[in-house]
C-alpha cells in the first residue's frame, strides 16, 4: 500500500499555494483601508461602498451578467442537442464535419476565434454591440457544454428509455421525462461552465464588442493599465464570490440528485 510521502504532501501544498495564494491576497487587500494597494492600512469595507458609486463599473457588470446568463442558457440548449446527436445518431453522414465544428473552439486560440467572428459580423453588416458578444460567447461555450453532456450520455442506461417507449411514451416526452432528469447534473455543470467562461472572457469580447457594450473584464483591463485601484480588488472579490457560490450550488444540486437516484435504485431493488 502506497503512503502519502512528505514529498507528495509538499508538492500538493506548493501547488495549491501557487494557484490560490494570489486569489487570497486579492480578497484580503480588497478590505484594505489604504488607497495604495501595496500598503496595508487596516481593515475597511469603504471600497465596496465606493464601488457602488462607480456607475461605469456597475454598467459593465450589468452587461457582463446579462451576456453570461443569455449565452450560457442558449449554449446549454444547443450543446445538449449536439451531444445527443453525437451519441444517439451513430455514424450519420457529415458526423466527422459536425464533430469537428463542435470541438474546434476547444483548441482554437481566442484571438483567432475573436478575429474570425469580427470578420463575419463585418461581412454581414451586423452592428457590433451587446448581441454580437452574446453570439460570440454562445459559439465558444456551446462546445464545452457538449463535451460535458456527451460524457454523461455515453454511460447512460438506454434500457430506461426503451422501457418508456415500449409503454407508449413518445420520443420527445421520453427525453423530457426520463433522460433529461437523469442527465440534469451534467446539464447544470455545463451551464455553470458556460456562465463562468462568459464572465471570464476578455479577448473574444474585445473583438466583437461595440459602443455601449463594455463588459466587466474589458473595463477592469482598461483601468489596470493605468494602475490597480482598491475598487478593482473589490469588484474582483465579488466576481470570485459569485463564481464560487454558483459552483457550490451546482455541486449541492448534483450531489442531492445523485443521492435521490441511489435511493430510488435501492427501493427498486427491494421491490419484489
Amino acid at each position: 500500500m502506497k503512503t502519502f510521502s512528505r514529498f507528495n504532501f509538499a508538492s500538493v501544498v506548493l501547488g495549491m499555494a501557487f494557484l490560490y495564494l494570489p486569489i487570497v491576497l486579492l480578497v484580503i487587500y480588497s478590505f484594505n483601508a489604504s488607497k495604495l494597494v501595496t500598503v496595508w492600512g487596516g481593515w475597511s469595507t469603504k471600497w465596496y461602498g465606493q464601488l457602488l458609486q462607480d456607475q461605469a463599473l456597475l454598467d459593465a457588470g450589468w452587461v457582463t451578467l446579462r451576456v453570461a446568463l443569455l449565452s450560457a442558457t442558449v449554449a446549454t440548449v444547443l450543446g445538449t442537442l449536439a451531444a445527443v446527436a453525437l451519441v444517439r445518431f451513430g455514424r450519420f453522414r457529415g458526423r466527422s464535419l459536425f464533430s469537428g465544428m463542435i470541438y474546434a473552439p476547444l483548441v482554437m486560440p481566442d484571438v483567432i476565434t475573436g478575429l474570425s467572428l469580427l470578420l463575419l459580423f463585418v461581412a454581414l453588416g451586423v452592428a457590433r454591440g451587446f448581441w454580437t458578444i452574446v453570439l460570440a460567447h454562445i459559439t465558444f461555450s456551446m462546445c464545452y457544454v457538449a463535451v460535458v453532456i456527451q460524457s454523461r450520455l455515453v454511460t447512460f442506461d438506454r434500457s430506461l428509455e426503451e422501457a418508456a417507449e415500449d409503454l407508449g411514451c413518445p420520443p420527445f416526452k421520453t427525453f423530457m421525462v426520463i433522460t433529461l432528469p437523469i442527465i440534469l447534473p451534467a446539464v447544470v455543470a455545463g451551464w455553470m461552465l458556460g456562465f463562468t467562461l462568459s464572465l471570464d472572457d476578455l479577448v473574444i469580447a474585445s473583438f466583437t464588442t461595440g459602443p455601449g457594450a463594455t463588459t466587466l473584464p474589458m473595463k477592469i483591463y482598461s483601468q489596470v493599465r493605468l494602475g490597480v485601484t482598491p475598487e478593482i480588488n473589490a469588484v474582483c472579490t465579488i466576481l470570485i464570490g459569485l463564481v464560487a457560490t454558483g459552483v457550490l450550488i451546482a455541486s449541492f444540486v448534483s450531489r442531492r440528485r445523485e443521492i435521490e437516484r441511489q435511493r430510488a435504485e435501492r427501493l427498486a431493488a427491494q421491490t419484489p
